[in-house]
């Protein structure tokens, strides 16, 4: 039996991603689940050999995945699952054997299930071809069919949301909330993280855990302590929006191109 352990900080995503694993890793057990960098690096600490394949999100509840590989030994196979598709070079140099993009296809699992089983017999790692490999699979992301529009149940209507028209997104308390150019507010049926799934990264950009954001809808930007940006946005907002520190550099670079 091959020991799996899950770092994953959204609910949803952990529940979809136990759900892929039950259906296309056979002779897999999931001996645990963790959600920040700071509960990984103490289980993997306390258990050196707890798992042999560890999916691991790349954005935790208390900072990048990557810092656990600065902190502690990780001699277990890892592969990277992710909605973002910037993160692959940064994985590859951590070692993952596999960057899986999110919403995870079912033959993708079972392609870097089938390469984990092999490195864990061989114990051998052809490390160019899973270079190229990886940044394939992220390439692949640019001719993806992006959401055209949302349809939102109100009463006994049904509401068409057309994606041109949204400003930005954001969650709260659990739920997920659309905000139209015209200040229009509607309650999506969908987490944040599978939101921004459907959007063009072109267009939208997940500035934070709470915020999407429509580039149309940045009014101003201003340094917020340190090297952290504060947006105003149109239509405005009582909330603080504020570019996250991991999330800042990339950001920069998408205003940049667009």
């Amino acid at each position: 039996m091959i020991n799996v352990l899950i770092i994953e900080d959204e609910i949803p995503a952990q529940v979809n991603l136990k759900k892929l694993i039950d259906k296309c890793c056979p002779d897999s057990q999931i001996v645990m689940t963790l959600t920040s960098v700071r509960q990984s690096v103490k289980w993997l600490e306390e258990n050196p050999e707890g798992a042999d394949v560890i999916f691991m999100d790349v954005e935790l509840s208390d900072g990048i995945c990557f810092e656990i590989f600065e902190r502690v030994n990780i001699t277990q196979h890892v592969i990277i699952t992710t909605a973002y598709d910037n993160y692959a070079i940064n994985a590859f140099r951590a070692g993952s054997i596999d960057y899986l993009l999110k919403p995870i296809a079912e033959e993708e699992m079972r392609r870097a299930w089938s390469r984990c089983v092999e490195r864990l017999n061989s114990r051998t790692t052809p490390e160019i071809e899973r270079l190229m490999d990886m940044v394939t699979r992220a390439s692949s992301n640019i001719n993806r069919e992006y959401r055209k529009r949302f349809t939102v149940k109100t009463g006994e209507k049904i509401v068409i949301i057309p994606v041109e028209e949204i400003a930005y997104c954001y969650s709260k308390d659990k739920s997920t909330y659309t905000v139209n150019r015209n200040g229009t507010q509607r309650l999506l049926d969908y987490s944040l993280d599978t939101v921004q799934e459907m959007l063009d990264p072109k267009i939208f950009f997940r500035i934070s855990r709470s915020y999407i954001i429509s580039i149309n809808s940045i009014e101003n930007i201003s340094k917020y302590l340190g090297t952290r940006l504060k947006l105003q946005l149109t239509p405005h907002t009582d909330d603080e929006v504020v570019v996250s520190r991991s999330r800042t550099s990339d950001f920069l670079e998408w205003l940049d191109n667009n």
